[in-house]
């Protein structure tokens, strides 16, 4: 029995690929086109590990997913290859449409030629798990209810819409072929491994280097957390006993408004590595420009998955933050392989 894993070296990709394997003895084809977010050193713990092959590839590249499937032959695909940056899809929209949508559609069809083709013990076994967001249902008011799996899709950026899009395609997939498919939409993943252009590591990395933390307009944004381990074990949980066809909303019952997120972030680190001039890390914060159709506020509720499934997560965002600031804190060098020359730049023209 084996699992192949798309997006394997992005940061929850990663992740789950890391947990699985320190859970289950089943192998794990890792899939990733490494583009900058995608590090094979995420996976550096499994170099030598004979349960884990990576290969560096596209999910668009129909030859390589077929041959592996004929290959490798897996019980399931999950699916967490992705353009997944809102800020980079408003400035170049046309990568998000090629990977979320082109990249997803061309996957589905090799997994459904591979799937019509194989036994029908094996054809009830097989499952093909989508992992999306909840950025699909546009935005919330102050006093809405966290989005349910019922809610209607309202995609409000380039990003969310290319997700959307992916969703519905996995959808049609079932209905229309009766591929066994399955589709979690998750909140605002945190933890280890993620890449320094979102909120959290980005502020972990300036703080630590002495650089302006930037806070969107007036910081109100407001965001619901989740530890990233939290969510793989929401999607180990799902692609073991999820009903087919359905989807799974995954999040972490922490509402935060992104400026309490940062002054979190700044008072950890004022205990963990104060700043050798005595002040605080708050004194670095800087307001800046809103982002074009910046959302208000998102919030999941995660209690479909509870009910029938009994997963809850494990982590507070109190417990879960400061276990990231700790992981950051003790692999410096990893950050200081990722902010290349590039990030820098992406940075400075973004925050400017």
């Amino acid at each position: 029995m084996t699992i192949l894993v798309t997006g394997s070296a992005g940061f929850i990709g990663a992740n789950f690929v890391l947990d699985w394997l320190s859970e289950h003895d089943e192998p794990v084809v890792s899939l990733d086109k490494l583009t900058y977010a995608g590090n094979r050193q995420n996976l550096g713990s499994l170099v030598n590990d004979q349960r884990h092959l990576f290969v560096q590839g596209d999910i668009g590249d129909s030859d390589l997913v077929t041959e592996l499937l004929s290959t490798h032959k897996p019980r399931a695909v999950l699916n967490f290859a992705a353009e997944s940056h809102v800020d980079r899809s408003i400035h170049g929209p046309e990568d998000f449409i090629q990977t979320n949508i082109v990249g997803t559609f061309r996957l589905l069809e090799a997994v459904r030629t591979h799937w019509s083709q194989l036994g029908e013990t094996e054809k009830a076994q097989f499952r093909f798990l989508h992992v999306s967001t909840d950025e699909v249902y546009g935005s919330l008011g102050p006093t809405d209810p966290a989005f349910s799996e019922q809610n209607k899709y309202e995609p409000n950026s380039p990003y969310s819409a290319s997700k959307a899009a992916s969703d519905h395609l996995v959808r049609a997939y079932h209905h229309t072929y009766g591929l066994p498919v399955l589709t979690t939409n998750c909140s605002n993943n945190y933890g280890p491994y993620h890449f320094p252009e979102k909120l959290i590591p980005l502020i972990i990395h300036n703080a630590l280097v002495g650089k302006p933390l930037p806070i969107y307009g007036d910081g109100q944004q407001i965001r619901d957390w989740l530890y990233v381990k939290d969510h793989c074990c929401a999607i180990r949980r799902v692609l073991e006993a999820g009903e087919l066809g359905e989807t799974y909303n995954v999040g972490g019952w922490n509402e935060k408004a992104n400026i309490d997120v940062v002054h979190t972030l700044c008072d950890i680190l004022d205990e963990e590595q104060p700043r050798t001039d005595g002040r605080t890390y708050r004194d670095q914060i800087a307001f800046v420009k809103d982002r074009p159709g910046h959302d208000r506020r998102y919030a999941i509720d995660a209690t479909r998955l509870e009910r029938e499934l009994g997963w809850k997560p494990a982590e507070t965002f109190e417990t879960g933050i400061r276990k990231t600031v700790r992981w950051y804190l003790s692999n410096q060098d990893w950050v200081t392989n990722v902010t290349s020359g590039a990030y820098r730049e992406w940075v400075g023209k973004q925050y400017a």
